[in-house]
């Protein structure tokens, strides 16, 4: 393999880093991300709550001899093998899509998606109301942390629908431990001061939305194939269906066009995927396709308690649920040790075979 192939990685987060380490050894890679640091996503509620800072510096995540740019990508030229940058253009022999994912936040709402977002959010809250709009895994983190600190909070939205029937009672009897009102309806509007739930006004000093993940539209605008969300459409080697030159990995992803629930868990297999077929196109050999396998969630409750979902390797959850302290040094262990996967280029994974129920 020659160490003179130039591969741009777009996206320093769980998917970019990780890819960037598996590809270091045998090429002159180039990571840009419009941030000097590593984020922690699902530390993210932590930094809201003041428990844990959630960031790594960047550098120190990368492995030697890895190039960090700190700008944002505008645009791909895929003829030209040229990415547009906000102020220079760097040229690629191949390159990895990994920008991630974020969440659009109404006019006078908050969000835990990304760090400045985090940053402003934790800086907003006082002694007031707090509301915590989207009930899945986000929102639950978010006001678990929250109303362990002692803020008065609520959450709107359907209860942890990932989880099963057992995850969902263990999850809402925490959170009403904890202080956390739950309610099921719909959010109307969102106004300063207040949150529209079902048409009624309710007082809200700092209104969180975890609801409706999405992607950036890089792809999309810049002539790629998409699917309606504005994932990069690949084959099941992860490479892009316009350009072989091109392979995506995380949230950002969408192989035959069934994409992997957003998630860590999903980040870091398809990282190492990624980083593979491009090391397979280098060496001139065919790359293998994808297989991972689910293995389950870890919710975090607040520091002292958590939630382990048990799942299939096709991600449905089954009724078995680890709970209580067990459960928070369990997700501990694994925040922990993704950091560690991410630093190292490789991560454990399991082979599911659900692919194949999903892909003809």
């Amino acid at each position: 393999m020659s160490a003179q192939q130039q591969v741009i990685v777009l996206g320093g987060g769980y998917a970019g880093t990780l890819a960037a380490n598996r590809l270091a050894p045998h090429a002159a890679v180039t990571v840009v991300n419009p941030r000097p640091e590593f984020v922690q996503r699902i530390r993210l509620h932590q930094l809201v709550a003041g428990t844990h800072d959630a960031t790594v510096d960047l550098g120190r995540m990368l492995a030697d001899g890895v190039r960090l740019v700190v700008d944002e990508a505008v645009r791909i030229d895929a003829a030209a093998r040229r990415v547009e940058l906000g102020g220079q253009t760097l040229d690629y022999d191949h390159l990895v899509y990994a920008v991630g994912s974020g969440v659009t936040v109404p006019e006078h709402a908050y969000s835990v998606a990304e760090l400045e977002d985090a940053q402003k959010l934790r800086a907003a809250l006082g002694a007031g109301p707090v509301t915590v709009v989207g009930g899945g895994l986000t929102g639950v983190e978010t006001a678990a942390e929250l109303a362990e600190q002692g803020h008065p909070v609520t959450l709107v939205g359907a209860l942890a629908p990932s989880l099963s029937e057992n995850g969902r009672v263990r999850v809402a009897a925490k959170l009403r431990d904890l202080g956390v009102t739950l309610l099921a309806g719909h959010v109307d509007d969102v106004r300063p001061g207040e949150v529209v739930v079902d048409g009624a006004p309710r007082p809200s000093a700092v209104t969180i939305w975890t609801a409706g993940f999405g992607v950036p539209q890089l792809a999309a605008r810049s002539g790629l194939r998409t699917d309606e969300q504005g994932r990069l459409l690949t084959d099941e080697t992860l490479t892009s269906l316009d350009d072989d030159r091109i392979v995506a990995a995380g949230d950002s992803a969408a192989p035959s066009g069934q994409p992997l629930r957003m998630s860590c868990q999903a980040a870091l297999p398809l990282a190492q995927h990624a980083a593979d077929t491009v090391l397979a196109r280098i060496a001139g050999t065919e790359p293998g396709v994808i297989d991972p396998a689910f293995v389950g969630q870890c919710v975090s409750l607040g520091r002292h308690a958590g939630a382990i979902q048990v799942a299939r390797r096709d991600d449905t959850p089954t009724d078995t649920v680890i709970g209580g302290r067990p459960a928070a040094w369990i997700k501990e262990a694994v925040c922990r040790s993704t950091v560690w996967a991410v630093r190292r280029g490789a991560s454990p994974t399991l082979k599911g075979g659900y692919r194949k129920t999903l892909v003809p």
